[in-house]
């Protein structure tokens, strides 16, 4: 079979292959830094094993994916941190964001910031211990089964939406598994134990929807170093001294209410600043043969419809009826 990488340059093995072992054929420190491997343009472990022709890249951490992947792998460090403490607490989901993760969890006594500290604490651990993570796939009434008789309510619901023909598969590492679609790192020594932080905990409904459970989000950040993290920290202090609803208070410029959250009530010396901006916005568009219109706030939501905004940002949109018709 015939390996093409992603420079143009091929490999040919005579019998399966793992991801790894290409990796280190083309060099050990290649293999090293790989965090994953990218197999005809989809993302899988580097244990994969390819069977066939194929185009292969292999992701590190200098890639976007390869930093979605530590920062995923982090958050099931984080999960199983959890279980280790609050052995009761029920498992929902848990995804990468910016610079970081979060995992959704219904505890049985809401969690406090000294809480916090512990799960950290417990996460190190777990880094420390190099706990090989290993994916397995599972028939669905398996998985089911699986996943009931652990008393995860959430991953049953998760496993019942997915497709009749989807592979169904988990993540172990230690005594612990997780049901995910994956990739993930090849051991838990891999994610930097001062490299990552828990930066506070806030109430989300389970799948964003407000008539049901109430659940914990913790929210982490994870880098590959104690440098970048203690860099991004300091940036984030900075930014709390700029913070807009801090100076926005303390300059009496404008005030928030829970009358309209979001939304500023300019004051006196706000109005001053906020029309100097738009005199100095009108100078300039008019200087660039720029001319001014004013649409509706509110529009039929055929328009939305149209620009596709209704389907990907409808739970995010302000919406009224009108004579029987949404707007």
């Amino acid at each position: 079979m015939v390996i093409k990488l992603k420079g143009g340059d091929k490999k040919e093995y005579a019998m399966p292959v793992t991801c790894k072992e290409v990796a280190q054929d083309i060099s050990e420190g290649l293999a090293r830094a790989a965090v994953c491997a990218k197999v005809n343009g989809k993302l899988v472990d580097l244990a994969h094993t390819i069977d066939g022709d194929c185009d292969l890249e292999i992701i590190t951490l200098k890639d976007k994916e390869g930093l979605d992947v530590y920062r995923h792998t982090t958050a099931h460090v984080l999960a199983q941190a959890v279980k280790a403490i609050f052995p009761t607490s029920k498992l929902a989901i848990g995804p990468t964001i910016d610079n970081g993760f979060y995992y959704d969890i219904d505890f049985k006594t809401p969690i406090s910031a000294e809480d916090l500290s512990k799960i950290e604490a417990e996460m190190k651990k777990i880094c420390k211990e190099r706990l090989p993570i290993v994916r397995s796939e599972k028939p669905r009434a398996e998985a089911l089964a699986y996943m009931q008789e652990r008393s995860e309510p959430y991953k049953v619901e998760l496993i019942n939406d997915l497709p009749e023909d989807a592979a169904i598969s988990f993540y172990t590492q230690g005594d612990f598994t997780d049901l995910c679609a994956g990739p993930h790192l090849d051991h838990t020594g891999r994610v930097k134990h001062n490299g990552f932080k828990l930066l506070n905990s806030c109430g989300a409904y389970w799948r964003g929807d407000s008539n049901r459970k109430m659940l914990q989000r913790i929210y982490g950040i994870a880098f590959q170093s104690k440098e970048e993290l203690e860099t991004y920290l300091q940036r984030i202090e900075e930014a709390k001294k700029r913070d807009h609803r801090r100076l926005g208070k303390e300059l009496g410029l404008f005030m928030l209410t829970d009358y309209g959250p979001g939304f500023p009530f300019f004051l006196p010396k706000g109005m001053v600043l906020r029309n100097t901006l738009i005199d100095y916005w009108r100078e300039v568009h008019k200087r660039y043969g720029y001319v001014e219109v004013s649409t509706p706030m509110i529009l039929n939501r055929q328009l939305w419809e149209q620009s596709g905004h209704w389907d990907h940002y409808k739970n995010n949109m302000y919406t009224t009826v009108i004579d029987g018709e949404d707007y």
